[in-house]
């Protein structure tokens, strides 16, 4: 499970401080200023990884010394006036200036996955989104970058891109819709479908705030008490079950640790079939 850090503005230091005290291995964020404030990530990174930091810190035990580090370039229909890179350089030198800046905000010399945080257009891929797909190839073939994705994309998209891609998507993240969303098909199953069929790991954001009337949902309730848990810890296991892997940002420490903890729930075949029948 990936901690996210959209929309958190002055509260992110302190919220992925308390994510990683709470057992997060992995955080999400971005090079975008006007949703995310990935400076405030790496200083709560920094203070993590800093010497002597967890001898008199009561959650030391329960740290991951080197979480998972994932962050997306943004195009800039995407950001605000506060820019990552130079908004006349072309593409792929936008791409390298972007990670730089992630780079530098983060503290770290590598990048575990890298997205592009969604195509240039709402249909097909543009020529830009090819550059900006070979940039962060070549990002890949040195050394810099683990993995590399895409995030907000479509299923004709996805499909384009693996077939032009020479290093395949490792991951697509989505905003997850059990039923139709405004801008989704329920489950995103053609974005899934083509997941499934290509080793492409997909990350579900927004599964309980897209999602109020499931988890609201009063069949949920005899499952929760039977695993003696939440209707959303319900939600997020099976979302788990299915092949996601959720993303979330609560803003509450105990729900940090609620949402970790139902990764020790296994929901059996009929518990998930209400999931599914709903």
């Amino acid at each position: 499970m990936l901690y996210g850090t959209a929309w958190k503005e002055a509260q992110t230091e302190r919220l992925v401080a308390e994510a990683l005290c709470a057992g997060f291995a992995g955080i999400d964020t971005a090079n975008q200023r006007k949703h995310y404030c990935e400076e405030d990530v790496g200083r709560a990174l920094r203070a993590h990884r800093a010497p002597g930091a967890s001898g008199s810190d009561p959650c030391a035990l329960e740290q991951v010394a080197r979480p998972f580090l994932q962050t997306k370039f943004t195009y800039r229909r995407g950001q605000d006036e506060r820019l990552p890179y130079d908004p006349d350089a072309p593409l792929g030198v936008q791409v390298r200036q972007s990670f730089s800046s992630s780079l530098a905000h983060l503290g770290v010399d590598r990048i575990d996955s890298y997205l592009l945080h969604g195509p240039e257009a709402d249909r097909g891929l543009s020529v830009g989104d090819i550059e900006v797909w070979r940039t962060m190839e070549s990002l890949h073939d040195a050394g810099l970058v683990r993995l590399i994705g895409v995030s907000n994309i479509r299923a004709d998209q996805l499909g384009e891109l693996l077939r032009i891609a020479r290093i395949p998507p490792a991951f697509v993240q989505n905003r997850y819709y059990f039923r139709p969303g405004p801008y989704a098909e329920a489950c995103d199953r053609g974005v899934r479908a083509l997941c499934d069929g290509n080793d492409v790991v997909y990350q579900g954001f927004s599964l309980l705030t897209a999602n109020r009337e499931i988890w609201g949902h009063k069949a949920l309730h005899p499952i929760a008490r039977n695993h003696g848990c939440t209707p959303a810890q319900v939600v997020l296991r099976y979302a788990m079950h299915i092949g996601i892997l959720p993303l979330t940002g609560t803003t509450d420490s105990a729900h940090m640790r609620a949402d970790l903890a139902c990764t020790g729930l296994t929901l059996d075949p009929d518990e998930q079939a209400v999931l599914a029948g709903l």
